[in-house]
């Protein structure tokens, strides 16, 4: 399953909703406001990388929120191209709002 996550985790509670089903076998992609999940040494971060082995920001969302030099070892940055790869290899898709 890939799990997408849009909403900043210090205004919303959809990042700790995805966190409670999430298996070791799921993806999340972060975007939008989700990115700043993405931050080092933030407990967002820690979290996410202790769930699960597939974590990824999507580039330009990060970029353009001034943090694309500040991702936590361990979350793979991905462009629109690999946005849509992540989406076609993974089944069911949830949206996280």
């Amino acid at each position: 399953m890939l799990h997408i996550i849009n909403k900043s985790p210090h205004s919303h509670h959809c990042l700790d909703e995805c966190l409670r089903v999430c298996s070791a076998s799921d993806a999340i992609i972060l975007i939008e406001d989700g990115v700043y999940a993405a931050l080092n040494a933030s407990d967002a971060a820690a979290r996410l990388l202790a769930k699960t082995a597939a974590i990824h920001v999507l580039q330009p969302d990060a970029a353009a929120r001034g943090i694309a030099n500040r991702i936590a070892a361990g979350i793979a940055a991905v462009d629109y191209a690999g946005f849509v790869q992540l989406c076609c290899e993974h089944t069911p898709i949830q949206s996280w709002y």
